[in-house]
């Protein structure tokens, strides 16, 4: 039990790790202002363009009744499918996404050619001249060395 306990506090310890629980944090606090931004202002714009609509009250009664809500349904005890919370879930998906999209995207922008350098596979050199070889090369095209074991 202690070997896992210390295997458990090394993995817990590495940097990913931190990282990864900041982000999850820091993405539950976003999503909670998407959905704020969805609830309180896309969705009674909607509404409105759409004639009053309640699109997150939009539901269907499995037992093929009329109900004035959701509430109204599930206290009489009949089941619903509440396809207009699912709606407005995706909403709140593509909000996320098309931001999360725009941050990545404004990243790569500000890092630029840093992250291309990055991914870059480093260059090959000969090891008597220093000359640029290509990774496929067997001598160098500069001082005609073997550099096949290299």
């Amino acid at each position: 039990m202690k070997k896992l306990f210390s295997e458990f506090k090394k993995f817990c310890s590495k940097g990913n790790i931190l990282e990864l629980a900041t982000g999850v944090m820091i993405g539950g606090a976003f999503s909670t202002i998407v959905s704020s931004l969805v609830n309180d202002m896309l969705m009674p714009v909607i509404g409105l363009l759409t004639g009053g609509i309640n699109l997150g009250g939009l539901f269907f009664a499995l037992d093929f009744q009329t109900y004035p809500s959701m509430e109204a349904a599930k206290a009489a005890g009949i089941g619903t499918i509440n396809y207009g919370t699912f709606l407005q879930n995706v909403i709140n998906f593509l909000i996320i996404a098309f931001c999360v999209f725009m941050l990545v995207k404004g990243m790569n922008r500000l890092m630029g050619s840093k992250v291309e350098e990055a991914l870059k596979e480093p260059e090959r050199h000969c090891p008597y001249c220093m000359g640029v070889v290509d990774k496929a090369a067997l001598r160098c095209p500069h001082c005609t060395s073997d550099i096949e074991g290299k």
